[in-house]
């Protein structure tokens, strides 16, 4: 394990394969749980995401501090023409000691399938077995990994654009799950018997529309966190008799399958839900079968941190 020195202090220095070793799925929805719990009953902070432009690429920042684990830091990443780069910056919220330095794709990975994870044990029907994919990007397999880790899931269907890529996906998926994954030719026929659904793509025009959903479907919305992009079309979230964020303040921000309807009126932001108030049991779980939900994943700093303390917590002490 390598360490940074940066005077008396030797903060870590934990590289991508290093994350992949510890930070499993599991234990991620896991952290998540207990961190949105605790933000919900203010043990916990997050501070939605700023970016800052340069005419070749942006620079992302969001920030989070866990209080009652102790923690504080920030993700910074850099979106340029030759790539994009993640890291997590850990520090101890008591001293502001700097903890680790890591390198944080798998991790980004992780935490986002996880938070769709999470929001499912919540959302869904406990009987859900049956899940939707759209999209098969790099952040798609973590999303059904976290689904099934939380549902009795016994079937998948994938749908992408391009042909070769939903029946790779299909494949990896099937051999890493060990249950049928199934590539489908359109988004009709992938989500026609779908309990969840998860859209996790790089769309601009909605590609789930409200006609194609189904009473006691569970959405989880992940792929868009730009005004500029959006997954859901308005009626489909009109449809919605559940609709939770992890972040309603960043959700204000860049969450445009919620904006767009607000704007014209079609919907309240009173009537969207924290999903640390469902997690912290200051609002119901799902209440009825029947029901709609939508979870609106937009990727949150707290999350990041969670995530990055388990990696720590768990490499502290082999690097002594």
């Amino acid at each position: 394990m390598e360490r940074i020195q940066l005077g008396t202090s030797a903060p870590l220095l934990i590289r991508e394969a290093q994350v992949r070793e510890v930070l499993t799925v599991s234990r991620a929805i896991e952290a998540l749980e207990a961190a949105f719990c605790d933000w919900a009953h203010g043990r916990a902070t997050n501070q939605p995401r700023q970016r800052v432009h340069a005419p070749q690429g942006i620079l992302h920042l969001m920030g989070a501090a866990w209080y009652s684990k102790g923690y504080i830091g920030y993700k910074a990443y850099l979106s340029f023409p030759t790539g994009t780069r993640f890291h997590v910056v850990l520090a101890s919220a008591h001293t502001g000691e700097l903890l680790a330095l890591i390198e944080a794709d798998w991790l980004g990975r992780i935490r986002t399938g996880a938070a769709s994870g999470l929001a499912t044990k919540y959302l869904a029907r406990e009987d859900a077995s049956t899940v939707a994919i759209l999209g098969t990007g790099g952040q798609a397999g973590t999303q059904l990994e976290a689904i099934c880790a939380v549902r009795p899931i016994s079937r998948a269907f994938v749908y992408s654009r391009t042909p070769e890529k939903r029946i790779a996906f299909a494949q990896q998926m099937h051999e890493r799950l060990g249950i049928p994954v199934q590539a489908a030719d359109s988004v009709e026929q992938a989500i026609a018997e779908a309990d969840i659904v998860c859209t996790i793509t790089t769309a601009r025009e909605p590609i789930l529309q409200g006609a194609l959903l189904r009473a006691g479907m569970h959405i989880n919305a992940a792929g868009a966190n730009s005004l500029a992009r959006r997954e859901l079309d308005t009626f489909a979230v009109g449809r919605c008799e559940r609709i939770v964020v992890d972040d309603v303040q960043q959700a204000r921000l860049e969450a445009a399958e919620l904006v767009i309807p607000i704007e014209l009126c079609k919907l309240s932001w009173e009537r969207v839900e924290p999903l640390a108030h469902i997690v912290g049991g200051l609002l119901p779980p799902r209440q009825a079968p029947e029901h709609i939900t939508l979870f609106k994943s937009l990727g949150i700093a707290l999350e990041d941190v969670a995530a990055a303390a388990v990696v720590y917590e768990m490499l502290a002490g082999n690097s002594e």
